[in-house]
């Protein structure tokens, strides 16, 4: 099926908005074409083994008992339905509409019901029904054709080669609901990159987490397990289990999700039933507070998680976990931000991962979507510097993967692929490659939301290619793509951040602004009578002093002079210093027991890679700006970021003012010569 037949069916389900146009809020088509997708869907699968059912269903009944496992070994599928009715037969009966199709559904197996359930569709129905709408929009559904497989006569048709002729498979439904989920998206101003990520994109991150793999995935008898913990509606799981298949049909293939948005994991579970996937695998809820999958492993873990999502309404249960369980739970290298659960879920699935054996078996690989953020953000230490200086030193990244920017629906920003394995190849070990692919596109020729760029299939393989022999096109200068192949020791991510400290210089003096602050001061308030102090220092307006002891006895002599006590205490001290002294660069270096004070204002901090001595560092780089500079050890903390962009930025020179100059001439000919036309 092209996507031009992709379209046609979606724009068909989406006719039914114009049935709905004025009952309903446009944010609000989706819910009631979406789960009416689903249910023609499931009917048409359901279409082949229909009688079948019925007849064991019938025989059952008589037997005064009700055998699911018969039923599902009748239907073919792992869901059925006992009922006679059809959504066309319902649609003929425009007086028992609601009460013939509730019942209609209620006669699906339970797995199925469970999917409808999510769209409140009982509730829909109701407020159809009401609006004397639900006839149409069941009739309209009814004339749908999403039969997986041609029928005729009841029986299914094949090809030449004996195979059943497809007419919508799993994969191109696939596209379908994603059309269908965009359009409600973009209606309700909701993200429909939250619920699905565009099919190359898949492709190539399902190639780059795979490939290395592709020898024992040919192996007779091979079995894999699959997560997506923010499966969406599922097309990355499919994916997967394509790859897999497609490289050895005997493979089983065993997939496993969780979803928190109702719609999306109800269209995935709904696939996987489609698919003779096990649903139960395909989790509801929270992956954070509610782990669908506790205490399970997988071979191949994948996920696109919403960019920057804020985690403050599982905040109780995550800090809950990282305090109670430390190392021993999902949480125990750090917490983010809680404005970006990103490393959330990146920890949660390096928690799922298959430990090696000590035969060098078991293992597992990861990939996932990030935006630019968790390569850098946070400071040394922070909770996103030690979740990376936790990934790096257990040497599990692998590599990052930078994309084309506008390739999503909701966003424009550049994104990047993380991969990361517990059994890194020898070559790969405490390695880390990077590699540059945001020139690896083609533009589209209509936008799709923020999606302006899309990967060819060409490109996809470039880029698996180059990913498979990234050690190589690193070494070699001669590679024609080694400029977009970095690679790095570990280590070479750690820095130690330290503190640069210069000293406090000050001259002193008394200005008519520094009496009024003295009034004002509270320190000074406490202990001297602010007033009469700073009447007794007014003769000194304008005198300056170079040394902190030549102004304080000038400042005591004024102070006797007038009858004025000079308070001892440090506090009186400090805030008459504070106020009096100016800093100035040829001032006096102020000391604290013998040793310079830090200037807060002049305090500088460095980052230093861990290979390098901070001491040289500061004698190379700081002290032939800064002779007085030094460093506070007691502050220096240890951090952890990869700069991507800044590993593959190119220089490029300004060009010659000339060249500016005779543009910006033409230019201002080009305009003249309009202004002549306009004023003609």
């Amino acid at each position: 099926m092209n996507s031009s037949k992709h379209a046609e069916l979606a724009n068909h389900a989406w006719s039914v908005a114009d049935l709905l146009r004025g009952d309903y809020k446009r944010s609000d088509y989706g819910k009631v074409i979406l789960p009416f997708t689903v249910l023609r869907r499931l009917e048409c699968v359901l279409e082949p083994t229909k009688d079948k059912v019925i007849a064991e269903y019938d025989r059952q009944s008589k037997q005064h008992i009700e055998v699911p496992q018969f039923l599902r070994r009748a239907s073919g599928h792992r869901f059925y339905n006992t009922s006679r009715y059809t959504l066309k037969a319902v649609a003929n009966d425009s007086g028992q509409t609601a009460k013939h199709l509730l019942a209609y559904v209620g006669a699906f197996s339970e797995n199925a019901r469970e999917v409808l359930e999510k769209y409140d569709f009982a509730q829909q129905v109701r407020r159809l029904d009401s609006a004397n709408l639900l006839y149409r929009v069941v009739g309209r559904f009814a004339d749908l054709d999403l039969r997986p497989v041609e029928l005729k006569d009841g029986k299914v048709v094949t090809d030449e080669h004996g195979q059943p002729k497809v007419i919508v498979s799993n994969h191109q439904m696939g596209y379908i609901f994603e059309e269908l989920i965009r359009r409600f998206a973009e209606d309700s101003n909701e993200t429909a990159g939250e619920h699905f990520t565009p099919r190359e994109v898949i492709e190539l991150m399902v190639n780059l987490l795979v490939a290395p793999d592709d020898d024992a995935l040919s192996i007779p008898g091979t079995s894999r397990t699959v997560l997506d913990p923010a499966c969406g509606t599922g097309g990355m799981l499919s994916a997967a289990e394509e790859h897999i298949t497609k490289l050895n049909p005997s493979a089983t293939v065993t997939v496993f999700g969780q979803e928190l948005n109702p719609e999306s994991w109800a269209i995935c579970r709904s696939d996987m039933m489609i698919k003779d996937q096990d649903p139960e695998n395909i989790k509801f809820g929270n992956s954070f507070s509610d782990d669908g999958h506790r205490g399970k492993h997988f071979d191949y873990l994948l996920a696109n998680p919403p960019f920057g999502v804020k985690w403050e309404k599982v905040k109780h249960e995550i800090e809950n976990e990282y305090e109670t369980l430390g190392e021993s739970g999902r949480f125990g290298a750090g917490l983010p931000r809680i404005n970006d659960g990103s490393l959330l879920f990146l920890q949660h699935m390096i928690s799922k991962m298959k430990p090696v054996t000590t035969d060098g078996k078991g293992g597992s690989r990861v990939a996932i979507i990030f935006n630019g953020s968790p390569l850098f953000s946070g400071a040394a230490e922070s909770g996103e510097s030690r979740i990376r200086e936790w990934i790096l030193k257990n040497d599990w990244l692998e590599g990052i993967v930078a994309l084309p920017d506008q390739l999503f629906y909701n966003t424009g920003i550049s994104t990047y692929f993380w991969i990361l394995t517990n059994r890194k190849a020898k070559g790969h070990q405490g390695k880390v490659v990077l590699l540059d692919a945001r020139d690896q596109f083609t533009k589209m020729r209509k936008s799709l939301g923020d999606k302006r760029k899309f990967v060819t299939p060409e490109q996809i393989k470039q880029i698996t290619q180059l990913y498979a022999e990234a050690l190589d096109a690193a070494q070699d200068p001669r590679h024609p793509q080694h400029s977009k192949v970095k690679v790095f020791a570990n280590e070479d991510f750690g820095y130690r951040r330290i503190t640069v400290e210069r000293p406090l210089k000050l001259r002193f003096e008394v200005t008519e602004e520094t009496l009024t602050a003295l009034a004002a001061s509270k320190p000074i308030q406490k202990v001297s009578d602010a007033n009469a102090l700073t009447t007794a220092l007014k003769p000194l307006v304008g005198q300056v002093w170079r040394t902190k002891r030549a102004a304080w006895e000038a400042l005591r002599s004024a102070m006797a002079d007038a009858g004025v006590l000079w308070p001892s205490g440090t506090a009186f001290q400090k805030a008459m210093r504070d106020i009096i002294g100016v800093r100035d660069p040829e001032g006096e270096v102020q000391l604290v027991k013998g040793s310079p004070e830090p200037d807060p204002e002049l305090r500088d901090y460095e980052n230093v890679s861990l290979d390098e001595d901070v001491e040289d560092y500061l004698r190379r780089a700081v002290l032939p700006h800064v002779p007085d500079a030094w460093i506070d050890h007691e502050k220096t903390k240890i951090g952890y970021e990869i700069p991507f962009t800044r590993h593959f930025y190119v220089y490029k020179p300004p060009r010659p003012l000339a060249e500016i100059d005779a543009e910006l001439k033409a230019l201002e000919t080009e305009i003249q010569a309009l202004l002549g036309e306009v004023t003609k």
